[in-house]
Protein backbone atom coordinates (compact mmCIF):
# COMPACT_ATOMS: atom_id res chain seq x y z
CA UNK A 1 0.00 0.00 0.00
CA UNK A 2 1.23 3.51 -0.82
CA UNK A 3 1.97 6.02 1.92
CA UNK A 4 -0.84 8.40 0.99
CA UNK A 5 -3.34 5.52 0.91
CA UNK A 6 -2.31 4.40 4.41
CA UNK A 7 -2.59 7.95 5.76
CA UNK A 8 -6.18 8.06 4.51
CA UNK A 9 -6.97 5.13 6.82
CA UNK A 10 -5.86 6.41 10.23
CA UNK A 11 -8.18 4.83 12.82
CA UNK A 12 -6.30 4.39 16.10
CA UNK A 13 -6.54 7.11 18.74
CA UNK A 14 -3.25 9.08 18.85
CA UNK A 15 -1.74 8.85 22.32
CA UNK A 16 1.45 10.02 20.64
CA UNK A 17 2.87 13.18 19.04
CA UNK A 18 2.01 15.69 17.62
CA UNK A 19 0.11 17.65 20.24
CA UNK A 20 -2.83 18.71 18.07
CA UNK A 21 -3.96 15.05 18.25
CA UNK A 22 -5.57 15.37 14.80
CA UNK A 23 -8.39 17.22 16.57
CA UNK A 24 -10.30 19.24 13.98
CA UNK A 25 -11.43 21.79 16.60
CA UNK A 26 -8.07 23.55 16.28
CA UNK A 27 -8.61 24.21 12.59
CA UNK A 28 -5.07 23.20 11.58
CA UNK A 29 -5.08 22.27 7.91
CA UNK A 30 -3.25 19.00 7.30
CA UNK A 31 -3.41 17.84 10.92
CA UNK A 32 -5.77 15.01 9.95
CA UNK A 33 -2.77 13.07 8.53
CA UNK A 34 -0.02 14.55 10.70
CA UNK A 35 1.48 11.69 12.68
CA UNK A 36 4.82 10.51 14.03
CA UNK A 37 6.67 7.24 13.37
CA UNK A 38 3.92 4.96 14.73
CA UNK A 39 3.67 1.25 14.05
CA UNK A 40 3.08 0.47 10.39
CA UNK A 41 4.05 3.88 9.02
CA UNK A 42 7.81 3.40 8.60
CA UNK A 43 10.69 5.74 9.51
CA UNK A 44 12.37 8.13 7.06
CA UNK A 45 15.77 7.53 8.69
CA UNK A 46 15.45 3.73 8.48
CA UNK A 47 12.78 2.99 5.87
CA UNK A 48 11.65 -0.54 5.10
CA UNK A 49 7.93 -0.04 4.44
CA UNK A 50 5.73 2.60 2.83
CA UNK A 51 8.45 5.28 2.93
CA UNK A 52 10.96 2.89 1.33
CA UNK A 53 8.34 2.19 -1.33
CA UNK A 54 8.05 5.92 -2.11
CA UNK A 55 11.83 6.26 -2.36
CA UNK A 56 11.93 3.29 -4.73
CA UNK A 57 9.33 5.01 -6.89
CA UNK A 58 11.47 8.15 -6.96
CA UNK A 59 14.51 6.09 -7.96
CA UNK A 60 12.56 4.61 -10.85
CA UNK A 61 11.31 8.03 -11.97
CA UNK A 62 14.80 9.58 -11.90
CA UNK A 63 16.65 6.40 -12.95
CA UNK A 64 19.01 6.67 -9.97
CA UNK A 65 20.86 4.02 -8.00
CA UNK A 66 19.19 5.38 -4.88
CA UNK A 67 16.78 8.24 -4.22
CA UNK A 68 16.35 9.81 -0.79
CA UNK A 69 13.13 11.62 0.02
CA UNK A 70 13.85 15.01 1.61
CA UNK A 71 11.58 17.11 3.81
CA UNK A 72 14.01 19.96 4.52
CA UNK A 73 14.13 21.12 0.91
CA UNK A 74 17.04 20.83 -1.51
CA UNK A 75 19.21 22.59 1.08
CA UNK A 76 19.57 19.47 3.23
CA UNK A 77 20.37 17.44 0.13
CA UNK A 78 23.11 19.87 -0.93
CA UNK A 79 24.66 19.85 2.55
CA UNK A 80 24.66 16.05 2.65
CA UNK A 81 25.95 15.75 -0.92
CA UNK A 82 28.95 18.03 -0.31
CA UNK A 83 29.84 16.22 2.93
CA UNK A 84 29.46 12.88 1.15
CA UNK A 85 31.77 13.68 -1.75
CA UNK A 86 34.35 15.95 -0.06
CA UNK A 87 36.56 15.49 2.96
CA UNK A 88 37.50 18.38 5.22
CA UNK A 89 40.05 20.68 3.60
CA UNK A 90 39.57 19.38 0.05
CA UNK A 91 39.69 21.70 -2.92
CA UNK A 92 36.39 22.03 -4.79
CA UNK A 93 35.36 23.86 -7.97
CA UNK A 94 31.96 25.52 -7.79
CA UNK A 95 30.04 27.54 -10.34
CA UNK A 96 29.78 31.10 -9.08
CA UNK A 97 25.99 31.07 -9.55
CA UNK A 98 25.50 28.30 -6.97
CA UNK A 99 22.86 28.71 -4.27
CA UNK A 100 23.95 29.84 -0.80
CA UNK A 101 23.43 26.28 0.52
CA UNK A 102 26.46 25.20 -1.57
CA UNK A 103 28.56 27.99 -0.07
CA UNK A 104 27.33 27.11 3.43
CA UNK A 105 28.31 23.48 2.89
CA UNK A 106 31.76 24.52 1.67
CA UNK A 107 32.18 26.73 4.73
CA UNK A 108 31.11 24.01 7.17
CA UNK A 109 33.35 21.45 5.46
CA UNK A 110 36.26 23.96 5.41
CA UNK A 111 36.80 23.43 1.71
CA UNK A 112 39.21 25.36 -0.47
CA UNK A 113 36.96 26.95 -3.07
CA UNK A 114 37.79 28.01 -6.62
CA UNK A 115 35.20 29.32 -9.05
CA UNK A 116 34.02 28.44 -12.53
CA UNK A 117 32.19 31.42 -13.96
CA UNK A 118 29.16 30.84 -16.21
CA UNK A 119 28.27 33.16 -19.07
CA UNK A 120 26.48 36.35 -18.05
CA UNK A 121 23.58 38.27 -19.60
CA UNK A 122 24.98 41.77 -19.19
CA UNK A 123 21.74 43.48 -20.19
CA UNK A 124 19.47 41.73 -17.71
CA UNK A 125 22.04 40.86 -15.08
CA UNK A 126 21.93 37.09 -14.60
CA UNK A 127 24.18 34.09 -15.17
CA UNK A 128 23.23 31.78 -18.02
CA UNK A 129 25.14 28.59 -18.92
CA UNK A 130 28.43 27.19 -17.73
CA UNK A 131 30.41 26.18 -20.80
CA UNK A 132 32.30 22.90 -20.86
CA UNK A 133 35.45 24.66 -22.10
CA UNK A 134 35.34 27.13 -19.21
CA UNK A 135 35.05 24.34 -16.67
CA UNK A 136 37.77 22.28 -18.35
CA UNK A 137 40.10 25.27 -18.13
CA UNK A 138 39.49 25.60 -14.38
CA UNK A 139 39.96 21.85 -13.84
CA UNK A 140 43.27 21.92 -15.76
CA UNK A 141 44.55 24.68 -13.47
CA UNK A 142 43.33 22.90 -10.34
CA UNK A 143 44.00 19.23 -10.98
CA UNK A 144 43.88 18.56 -7.22
CA UNK A 145 40.17 19.48 -7.03
CA UNK A 146 38.09 16.67 -5.56
CA UNK A 147 34.67 17.70 -6.92
CA UNK A 148 32.72 20.08 -9.14
CA UNK A 149 29.42 21.63 -8.07
CA UNK A 150 27.14 23.38 -10.57
CA UNK A 151 23.60 24.72 -10.82
CA UNK A 152 21.51 23.35 -13.69
CA UNK A 153 18.89 24.40 -14.52
CA UNK A 154 19.32 27.93 -13.23
CA UNK A 155 16.59 30.09 -11.74
CA UNK A 156 16.14 31.50 -15.25
CA UNK A 157 15.86 28.08 -16.90
CA UNK A 158 19.33 27.78 -18.44
CA UNK A 159 20.76 24.26 -18.60
CA UNK A 160 24.47 23.37 -18.52
CA UNK A 161 25.30 19.95 -19.94
CA UNK A 162 28.56 19.34 -18.10
CA UNK A 163 30.84 16.31 -17.99
CA UNK A 164 33.98 15.80 -15.93
CA UNK A 165 36.21 12.99 -14.66
CA UNK A 166 35.88 14.00 -11.02
CA UNK A 167 32.72 13.74 -8.89
CA UNK A 168 29.98 16.12 -10.03
CA UNK A 169 27.24 17.44 -7.75
CA UNK A 170 24.36 19.12 -9.56
CA UNK A 171 22.04 21.50 -7.76
CA UNK A 172 18.95 20.90 -9.89
CA UNK A 173 16.58 22.41 -7.35
CA UNK A 174 14.59 23.95 -10.21
CA UNK A 175 14.71 20.81 -12.36
CA UNK A 176 12.53 18.18 -10.69
CA UNK A 177 10.32 18.11 -13.81
CA UNK A 178 13.22 17.55 -16.21
CA UNK A 179 13.35 14.14 -17.82
CA UNK A 180 9.60 13.74 -17.37
CA UNK A 181 7.60 13.14 -20.50
CA UNK A 182 8.28 16.08 -22.85
CA UNK A 183 10.94 18.08 -21.04
CA UNK A 184 14.74 18.11 -21.55
CA UNK A 185 16.79 15.34 -19.96
CA UNK A 186 17.36 15.29 -16.23
CA UNK A 187 20.89 16.45 -15.29
CA UNK A 188 23.70 13.90 -15.09
CA UNK A 189 26.00 13.81 -12.10
CA UNK A 190 27.29 11.73 -9.21
CA UNK A 191 24.58 13.24 -6.99
CA UNK A 192 21.72 15.43 -8.25
CA UNK A 193 19.38 17.25 -5.89
CA UNK A 194 15.94 18.61 -6.88
CA UNK A 195 13.12 20.42 -5.13
CA UNK A 196 9.89 18.61 -5.97
CA UNK A 197 7.90 21.52 -4.59
CA UNK A 198 9.35 24.08 -7.03
CA UNK A 199 8.13 22.61 -10.31
CA UNK A 200 5.93 19.62 -9.44
CA UNK A 201 2.74 19.14 -7.37
CA UNK A 202 4.25 18.80 -3.89
CA UNK A 203 4.21 20.88 -0.72
CA UNK A 204 6.96 23.36 0.11
CA UNK A 205 10.14 21.70 1.49
CA UNK A 206 9.60 18.46 -0.45
CA UNK A 207 12.72 17.44 -2.38
CA UNK A 208 14.76 14.46 -3.55
CA UNK A 209 18.44 13.52 -3.53
CA UNK A 210 19.26 11.24 -6.45
CA UNK A 211 22.50 9.27 -6.08
CA UNK A 212 23.96 7.85 -9.31
CA UNK A 213 27.32 6.66 -7.96
CA UNK A 214 26.52 3.63 -5.82
CA UNK A 215 29.61 4.06 -3.69
CA UNK A 216 28.19 7.28 -2.22
CA UNK A 217 24.94 5.76 -0.91
CA UNK A 218 26.16 4.85 2.64
CA UNK A 219 27.75 8.25 3.30
CA UNK A 220 24.78 10.09 1.79
CA UNK A 221 22.53 8.23 4.21
CA UNK A 222 24.87 9.05 7.11
CA UNK A 223 24.93 12.79 6.43
CA UNK A 224 21.21 13.01 5.73
CA UNK A 225 20.66 11.43 9.15
CA UNK A 226 22.82 14.21 10.60
CA UNK A 227 21.40 17.20 8.74
CA UNK A 228 17.74 16.27 8.24
CA UNK A 229 15.11 16.63 10.94
CA UNK A 230 14.49 13.61 13.17
CA UNK A 231 10.77 14.49 13.09
CA UNK A 232 9.95 14.38 9.37
CA UNK A 233 6.51 15.66 8.44
CA UNK A 234 4.09 13.00 7.23
CA UNK A 235 2.06 15.80 5.65
CA UNK A 236 5.05 16.56 3.43
CA UNK A 237 5.88 12.91 2.74
CA UNK A 238 2.23 12.31 1.86
CA UNK A 239 2.46 14.98 -0.83
CA UNK A 240 5.59 13.34 -2.25
CA UNK A 241 3.73 10.04 -2.51
CA UNK A 242 0.85 11.76 -4.32
CA UNK A 243 3.35 13.58 -6.56
CA UNK A 244 4.76 10.21 -7.63
CA UNK A 245 1.25 9.09 -8.56
CA UNK A 246 0.75 12.16 -10.75
CA UNK A 247 4.09 11.65 -12.52
CA UNK A 248 3.43 7.95 -13.12
CA UNK A 249 -0.20 8.18 -14.20
CA UNK A 250 -1.03 11.59 -15.64
CA UNK A 251 1.01 11.77 -18.84
CA UNK A 252 -1.84 13.62 -20.58
CA UNK A 253 -1.65 16.33 -17.92
CA UNK A 254 2.01 16.91 -18.77
CA UNK A 255 1.18 16.88 -22.49
CA UNK A 256 -1.39 19.64 -22.01
CA UNK A 257 1.05 21.60 -19.86
CA UNK A 258 3.86 21.31 -22.40
CA UNK A 259 1.52 22.31 -25.25
CA UNK A 260 0.46 25.40 -23.28
CA UNK A 261 4.11 26.37 -22.79
CA UNK A 262 4.86 25.93 -26.49
CA UNK A 263 1.86 28.08 -27.40
CA UNK A 264 3.00 30.78 -24.99
CA UNK A 265 6.56 30.75 -26.35
CA UNK A 266 5.39 31.99 -29.76
CA UNK A 267 3.81 35.11 -28.24
CA UNK A 268 5.21 38.20 -29.93
CA UNK A 269 5.70 41.48 -28.08
CA UNK A 270 6.56 44.82 -29.60
CA UNK A 271 8.41 46.15 -26.57
CA UNK A 272 8.81 43.47 -23.91
CA UNK A 273 11.25 40.62 -24.57
CA UNK A 274 10.53 36.96 -23.91
CA UNK A 275 13.98 35.55 -23.08
CA UNK A 276 15.25 32.24 -24.39
CA UNK A 277 15.79 29.37 -21.97
CA UNK A 278 16.31 25.65 -22.52
CA UNK A 279 13.76 24.85 -19.81
CA UNK A 280 10.63 26.47 -21.22
CA UNK A 281 8.76 26.03 -17.94
CA UNK A 282 10.47 29.28 -16.85
CA UNK A 283 8.98 32.40 -18.41
CA UNK A 284 11.49 35.26 -18.33
CA UNK A 285 10.14 38.65 -19.38
CA UNK A 286 12.67 41.43 -19.90
CA UNK A 287 12.03 45.17 -19.91
CA UNK A 288 15.47 45.75 -21.43
CA UNK A 289 14.20 47.78 -24.42
CA UNK A 290 11.24 49.50 -22.77
CA UNK A 291 10.56 52.68 -20.88
CA UNK A 292 9.68 50.88 -17.62
CA UNK A 293 11.61 48.87 -15.06
CA UNK A 294 11.01 45.25 -14.15
CA UNK A 295 9.69 46.43 -10.77
CA UNK A 296 7.09 48.59 -12.55
CA UNK A 297 6.06 45.67 -14.75
CA UNK A 298 5.64 43.47 -11.67
CA UNK A 299 3.54 46.13 -9.93
CA UNK A 300 1.19 46.37 -12.93
CA UNK A 301 0.80 42.59 -13.01
CA UNK A 302 0.05 42.52 -9.28
CA UNK A 303 -2.24 45.51 -8.96
CA UNK A 304 -4.13 45.52 -12.27
CA UNK A 305 -4.15 41.84 -13.23
CA UNK A 306 -3.75 40.14 -9.82
CA UNK A 307 -0.80 38.09 -11.08
CA UNK A 308 2.15 37.57 -8.73
CA UNK A 309 5.56 36.91 -10.34
CA UNK A 310 8.09 34.58 -8.75
CA UNK A 311 10.96 37.07 -8.79
CA UNK A 312 11.70 40.65 -9.79
CA UNK A 313 15.20 41.84 -10.68
CA UNK A 314 16.47 45.04 -12.25
CA UNK A 315 15.56 44.41 -15.89
CA UNK A 316 13.52 41.20 -15.84
CA UNK A 317 10.93 39.16 -14.00
CA UNK A 318 10.64 35.40 -13.55
CA UNK A 319 7.28 33.69 -13.86
CA UNK A 320 7.34 30.07 -12.74
CA UNK A 321 4.97 27.54 -14.23
CA UNK A 322 4.14 23.93 -13.51
CA UNK A 323 1.76 21.17 -14.44
CA UNK A 324 -0.55 22.82 -11.91
CA UNK A 325 -1.18 25.77 -14.24
CA UNK A 326 -4.27 25.65 -16.43
CA UNK A 327 -4.77 26.79 -20.02
CA UNK A 328 -6.87 29.61 -18.58
CA UNK A 329 -3.93 30.72 -16.42
CA UNK A 330 -1.61 30.91 -19.42
CA UNK A 331 -4.21 32.85 -21.39
CA UNK A 332 -4.66 35.26 -18.48
CA UNK A 333 -0.90 35.89 -18.32
CA UNK A 334 -0.59 36.28 -22.08
CA UNK A 335 -3.49 38.73 -22.20
CA UNK A 336 -2.04 40.79 -19.35
CA UNK A 337 1.43 41.00 -20.89
CA UNK A 338 0.08 41.86 -24.34
CA UNK A 339 -2.09 44.64 -22.94
CA UNK A 340 0.83 46.03 -20.94
CA UNK A 341 3.09 45.78 -23.97
CA UNK A 342 0.71 47.89 -26.04
CA UNK A 343 1.08 50.77 -23.59
CA UNK A 344 4.88 50.76 -23.57
CA UNK A 345 7.44 52.59 -25.68
CA UNK A 346 10.79 51.49 -26.95
CA UNK A 347 13.84 52.81 -25.14
CA UNK A 348 17.57 52.26 -25.13
CA UNK A 349 18.70 49.10 -23.36
CA UNK A 350 19.82 49.44 -19.77
CA UNK A 351 23.06 47.40 -19.42
CA UNK A 352 23.79 45.89 -16.04
CA UNK A 353 27.37 44.90 -15.30
CA UNK A 354 28.19 41.52 -13.80
CA UNK A 355 29.34 41.18 -10.19
CA UNK A 356 33.11 41.11 -9.85
CA UNK A 357 34.23 37.53 -9.16
CA UNK A 358 37.42 36.62 -7.34
CA UNK A 359 39.62 34.20 -9.28
CA UNK A 360 41.71 33.24 -6.28
CA UNK A 361 41.24 30.26 -3.98
CA UNK A 362 39.11 31.04 -0.94
CA UNK A 363 38.39 29.26 2.32
CA UNK A 364 34.97 30.58 3.24
CA UNK A 365 35.18 31.64 6.87
CA UNK A 366 33.58 34.03 9.34
CA UNK A 367 35.74 35.68 11.99
CA UNK A 368 34.69 36.55 15.54
CA UNK A 369 36.55 39.84 15.01
CA UNK A 370 34.39 41.94 12.68
CA UNK A 371 33.60 45.57 12.19
CA UNK A 372 30.70 47.46 10.70
CA UNK A 373 31.75 49.21 7.52
CA UNK A 374 29.75 51.65 5.40
CA UNK A 375 28.88 49.92 2.13
CA UNK A 376 30.37 52.72 0.05
CA UNK A 377 33.68 52.40 1.93
CA UNK A 378 33.91 48.60 1.84
CA UNK A 379 36.08 48.25 -1.28
CA UNK A 380 39.44 46.71 -0.46
CA UNK A 381 38.25 45.17 2.80
CA UNK A 382 37.70 41.48 3.45
CA UNK A 383 34.08 40.46 3.88
CA UNK A 384 32.85 38.79 7.05
CA UNK A 385 29.39 37.84 5.79
CA UNK A 386 27.34 36.69 2.83
CA UNK A 387 25.50 39.27 0.76
CA UNK A 388 22.96 38.04 -1.77
CA UNK A 389 19.88 39.04 -3.72
CA UNK A 390 16.75 37.22 -2.56
CA UNK A 391 15.55 35.40 -4.52
CA UNK A 392 17.48 33.44 -5.81
CA UNK A 393 20.03 33.45 -2.94
CA UNK A 394 23.17 33.47 -5.08
CA UNK A 395 25.94 35.14 -3.05
CA UNK A 396 27.28 38.40 -4.44
CA UNK A 397 29.85 38.64 -1.65
CA UNK A 398 31.31 35.63 0.14
CA UNK A 399 32.99 35.66 3.57
CA UNK A 400 36.77 36.05 3.46
CA UNK A 401 36.74 37.53 -0.07
CA UNK A 402 38.24 40.95 -0.71
CA UNK A 403 35.42 43.27 -1.74
CA UNK A 404 36.03 45.10 -4.99
CA UNK A 405 34.77 48.55 -5.98
CA UNK A 406 32.82 47.04 -8.88
CA UNK A 407 31.02 44.75 -6.46
CA UNK A 408 30.04 47.67 -4.21
CA UNK A 409 28.65 49.49 -7.27
CA UNK A 410 26.74 46.34 -8.28
CA UNK A 411 25.15 45.98 -4.84
CA UNK A 412 24.24 49.67 -4.75
CA UNK A 413 22.61 49.45 -8.19
CA UNK A 414 20.53 46.44 -7.10
CA UNK A 415 19.35 48.20 -3.96
CA UNK A 416 18.52 51.41 -5.84
CA UNK A 417 16.45 49.38 -8.32
CA UNK A 418 14.31 47.93 -5.56
CA UNK A 419 15.84 44.43 -5.57
CA UNK A 420 15.82 42.72 -2.18
CA UNK A 421 19.49 42.49 -1.17
CA UNK A 422 20.17 40.71 2.12
CA UNK A 423 23.23 40.38 4.31
CA UNK A 424 23.74 38.03 7.26
CA UNK A 425 24.06 40.98 9.62
CA UNK A 426 20.96 42.76 8.26
CA UNK A 427 22.99 46.00 8.22
CA UNK A 428 22.21 46.78 4.59
CA UNK A 429 21.51 49.08 2.84
CA UNK A 430 23.95 51.25 4.76
CA UNK A 431 26.61 48.95 6.21
CA UNK A 432 28.14 45.50 5.94
CA UNK A 433 30.39 43.39 8.17
CA UNK A 434 34.07 43.18 7.28
CA UNK A 435 36.93 41.41 9.03
CA UNK A 436 38.68 43.53 11.60
CA UNK A 437 42.36 44.15 10.93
Amino acid sequence: MKLHDKLDRLERYPFHMPGHKRNEKFGIIGSEIDITEIDGFDNLHSPDGVIAETENRLAKIYKSEKSFMLVNGSTVGILAAVFTVCNEGDKVIIARNCHKSVYNACMLRKLRVVYAEPEFDSINGYYTKLNQDSLDSVISRHSDAKAVIITSPTYEGRISDIKCDIPLIVDAAHGAHLGLHYFPAYPKGSIVVSSLHKTLPALTQCAVMNVYDRSYIPKAKLYLDIFETSSPSYVLMNSISICCDIIEKDKSLFREYYDSLCEFRVTEFEHLTLKYCEDISKIIISTENTDISAASLADILRNKYLIEPEMVSVNYIVLMTSVGDTKEAFLRLKTALCEIDEELSLAASKPFSRPCVSNTENIISISDSAEETPLLKAAGKRSNEFIYAYPPDIPIVVPNEIIKAETVAYIKALIDSGVCVISDSALLPDKILTKAK
